[in-house]
């Protein structure tokens, strides 16, 4: 071992063939993150052959109109790089896809950004508008990218739990949701309909949230990917359509989920122009422009009649029910979500230990069969250590299979 200077410091390093490579390397602010919980977990299931309900990717294309204008706009010459703000015709359809469903009137020119997914609309705004020292209250569980987003602004995350009632609803407790609130506070970052926990949070809850933004004077972001998946005849409810909400709110969200293109990584922001330029500006250094040929494909999906969304949720509604069922039938202790790819179990009957971790990294072996350990999304661990979270955006063929597996795997 030898020791070479980075950053000011001493560092130790390892020999790689004869060039000394530092070891020490990472920033502070995301020491502790390593790599997503995500990668593992696919990569275990590729290496045991196991069925992937881990990752929230669906298994199937998305609808052939939006298909086929990619391949138009690839044969068309729309290969180069798009404007920084996205290309007007998606500007425009997402304009109107928020006037279609939710009567928001939004001006493409400067209220609305493409993004590399709802993933960099969210780095942008945190980095756009956080400073060092900054708070922001977020509801827990949340997507993994929250906590790192927040760190890389070099702000501070302050979580409000999500736990399940008698009844097996996710709810929050407003005290703690006003304890949360300091003077360091900057933002509210909101997921709904909510992963893992499949919450769609109610109009009433809603009101909670936005009586809290308003009263400290702060501003909004909400991840609302999952618009379109909420069941059960349930409706999404965006914060920025109560009173004195649209001009605090940056709303995020993206087609990769509603379009089954998550890998075309398409999504965008929208708001008051204040908020939008705030995080444009941090976007711009980040991929600069995304997925030139995929932005008027997803123009023709946000079109899409209103026959399309409905049969999607219904789809979606008949894997969770059918993945529910089997989870129950061996044991688990599941919340019927409400909303998007995922059901959260709770594998104590199963496994006294509750180490969903240990669970997860066995459970391939045991039954071929993946799922993603609910503790990577807290930032209090011990809350989530006992759940564990499997994704039923695959076709029920794959379900199927998935509960014959767990059914033989969890036989006595």
């Amino acid at each position: 071992m030898s020791f070479s200077r980075v950053a000011g410091r001493s560092v130790p390093t390892r020999t790689l063939g004869w060039v000394a490579a530092p070891t020490d390397v990472i920033s502070s602010r995301l020491a502790g993150f390593g790599t997503t919980i995500f990668a593992e977990m696919s990569a275990l299931a590729v290496g045991t052959g196991a069925i992937n309900l881990g990752q929230g990717f669906p298994d199937t294309d998305g609808p052939r109109e939006v298909l086929d204008a990619a391949i138009e706009s690839i044969d068309g010459g729309l290969n180069q790089y798009p404007p920084l703000p996205g290309m007007p015709i998606l500007r425009e359809a997402i304009a109107a896809h928020q006037q279609r469903f939710y009567d928001i009137e939004l001006d493409p020119a400067t209220e609305i950004v493409v993004t590399a997914g709802a993933t960099e609309a969210l780095a942008g705004a945190l980095l756009g508008m956080l400073d060092a020292g900054d708070e922001v209250i977020v509801f827990e569980p949340m997507y993994d990218s929250y906590r790192a987003g927040i760190a890389m602004a070099d702000a501070r995350a302050v979580p409000v739990l999500l736990a399940p009632d008698a009844n097996g609803n996710y709810v929050f407790d407003p005290a703690e949701l006003r304890a949360a609130v300091s003077s360091r506070t900057k933002l509210v970052l909101l997921n709904t309909p909510h992963n893992p926990t499949g919450k769609v949070f109610t109009r009433d809850e809603l009101q909670l949230i936005a009586d809290v933004v308003l009263e400290h004077d702060l501003i909004a972001v909400t991840d609302e990917v999952y618009e379109h998946l909420a069941f059960d005849g349930r409706t999404h409810v965006p914060l920025s359509t109560l009173p004195g909400m649209a001009e605090r709110t940056l709303t995020i969200s993206s087609g990769g989920k509603t379009f089954h293109t998550t890998g075309w990584k398409i999504g965008w922001m929208s708001g008051p122009a204040p908020l939008v330029a705030a995080a444009r500006t941090a976007k711009q250094f980040l991929t600069f422009v995304n997925g030139a040929p995929f932005q008027p494909a997803m123009a023709v999906g946000l079109g899409l009649p209103d026959s399309y969304f409905a049969g999607m949720r219904a789809g979606l509604q008949a894997t969770r029910d059918r993945l529910v069922a089997a989870l129950d039938s061996v044991g688990f202790i599941t919340y019927t979500p409400e909303a998007s790819y995922f059901v959260t179990a709770d594998i104590r009957p199963l496994d006294s230990s509750g180490n969903g971790v240990d669970f997860c990294r066995q459970l391939p072996h045991r039954c071929g069969v993946v799922a993603v350990p609910n503790e990577v999304f807290y930032a209090r661990p011990e809350h989530g250590r006992h759940m564990v979270r499997f994704a039923f955006c695959k076709q029920m063929q794959v379900i199927e299979a998935a509960a014959d597996a767990l059914t033989k795997g969890f036989s006595p």
